[in-house]
């Protein structure tokens, strides 16, 4: 924990210096794996062919080496009798042996003799029950067994073994060994070439890894580049998402659909800044002007207006529809307000025929002379129904706004697709211009910029009528040519089969 809270403490470095100590940490303990692995099956190699060199060596030694008494085979007669008498068998000896080399006897008793002791290794022993264990396996024909182990001196030995006497009935063992020195030398000479080289391969490969892994972090650092330019200001900048690598193609679509969406979130909040502002501007303009109607009426009065009644008439009368349509426009702004916040519907099971039945009277005497046609399939939907009576005021209501009322006519249908209600309200007024038709429902939206009112509505009707149809889940639209009419579709799910 302490060299990991050193490491965090030090500070991030560098990506391309985490690659490379990482990647040569690795490739290190490759390199000291392979190389563990190539000495433990190099050894084992070496010490198994030189075992069954020794083999050979054990099975070719003549029977005089440890058989002092034995006869030599074609050994000339001896000149001298005294001498034979004063060194019986001297010189059926062995008068040279391998200086790194032992050989041992050891009789079916377990006795165990040195044979080479004076001109060669001092022989290692082994518990008398090995050599009997060793001597069952030779009987049994098993494969060659040798043993690594260490003499009286402490010098280890390879030993191999070799029954001597009859096949079927051996009287001993024979033990030859070998200095291991030699190959122990030879296995250290292989790992230090082998730790040479793979030395050279590590410096090769950071010399080569180098430009490589230069060259795959350029995508990131250009990556890196382009972040640090962007800023509120400038969200156009975007990553390119084919650079042949999988990992940051990824990481650059997901930059490019983060600045996507903080590019759509800062224009929408630009958007809705600049809508709050015309808003606040359009709202204060409509309470403005009721207001100053009533307050200028007031002052005619307090002139002495009062004391006639026919000025004190129409004054209360003009102030009386000003106050009236202040209130309106309170109660649509606040209608907004709560529809924007969390519309709040009273959905039930509502006959649409019927309901349109119900207001049609009210409807006839809007249109002040205009006619009218209506027709509506039998409908039954789950929606809010003073919901959706307000819906059709509204649209009936903009229609009469743009009628001629001597020569206009509105239709108003109710029908089905689907499981939609689709209500359809089309005129033969004035049509609307194509430049006005995205901003039509928009808040205090006027095609009548000079705002003279000659035909009344504060801009809000529209607005609230598209808030109710989307809090029903539907969509409001229009389809308008100039000097033909209009027609408003308003549709909604819900309908009951």
């Amino acid at each position: 924990m302490r060299i990991r809270d050193r490491i965090r403490s030090s500070g991030p470095g560098s990506l391309r210096t985490q690659l490379l100590s990482r990647s040569l940490i690795v490739l290190a303990l490759l390199l000291v794996l392979i190389g563990a692995l190539q000495y433990v099956l190099m050894k084992n190699a070496m010490f198994r062919n030189q075992a069954e060199a020794l083999a050979l060596q054990v099975r070719s030694l003549p029977k005089e080496l440890w058989e002092p008494d034995r006869e030599p085979r074609n050994r000339p007669a001896l000149p001298d009798k005294d001498t034979d008498q004063e060194n019986p068998r001297q010189q059926d000896k062995p008068l040279f042996f391998l200086p790194n080399m032992s050989l041992a006897k050891i009789d079916i008793d377990g006795n165990y003799s040195d044979l080479a002791a004076d001109n060669g290794l001092t022989a290692p022993q082994l518990p008398s029950e090995d050599y009997t264990a060793v001597l069952a396996q030779l009987k049994e024909r098993h494969p060659l067994r040798y043993e690594v182990i260490e003499n009286a001196e402490g010098t280890e030995q390879i030993v191999v073994f070799r029954p001597y006497g009859s096949p079927d009935s051996p009287s001993g063992l024979l033990q030859l060994g070998m200095d291991t020195q030699p190959l122990h030398a030879v296995l250290m000479r292989q790992l230090m070439i082998f730790a040479l080289l793979a030395l050279l391969a590590m410096a090769g490969g950071i010399a080569l890894y180098l430009p490589l892994l230069r060259r795959t972090l350029n995508p990131l650092s250009r990556m890196v580049e382009t972040v640090e330019r962007t800023d509120a200001g400038n969200l156009a900048e975007r990553f390119p998402v084919m650079q042949g690598q999988q990992e940051i193609d990824r990481l650059a679509e997901s930059f490019n659909g983060m600045l996507e969406r903080l590019e759509d979130a800062f224009q929408a909040e630009r958007e809705a800044k600049e809508q709050m502002r015309r808003f606040i501007a359009d709202a204060s303009h409509e309470l403005r002007t009721p207001l100053t109607s009533i307050h200028g009426f007031l002052e005619v009065l307090g002139r002495g207006a009062a004391d006639n009644p026919q000025q004190l008439h129409a004054a209360l009368s003009s102030m009386h529809g000003e106050s009236k349509r202040m209130k309106k426009l309170v109660e649509d702004l606040l209608l907004l307000a709560k529809l924007d916040r969390k519309p709040e519907l009273h959905l039930q099971e509502t006959r649409l025929d019927q309901l349109l039945h119900e207001m049609e009277p009210h409807l006839k005497m809007l249109a002040q002379g205009r006619k009218v046609f209506f027709q509506s399939a039998p409908l039954l939907c789950q929606c809010d129904p003073d919901k959706i009576k307000q819906v059709i005021y509204n649209l009936f209501h903009n229609a009469v706004q743009h009628t001629n009322p001597d020569r206009g006519q509105i239709h108003v249908t109710l029908d089905r697709a689907a499981d939609h209600a689709v209500l359809l309200v089309r005129d033969n007024g004035t049509g609307i211009p194509k430049e006005h038709l995205p901003h039509l429902f928009e808040r205090f939206y006027r095609i009548d910029e000079s705002r003279t009112r000659q035909q009344g509505g504060s801009g809000l009707g529209l607005a609230i009528t598209q808030s109710i149809i989307a809090a029903h889940g539907g969509s409001l639209s229009v389809d308008s040519t100039v000097n033909l009419g209009s027609e408003f579709r308003a549709e909604w799910p819900g309908i009951i089969p």
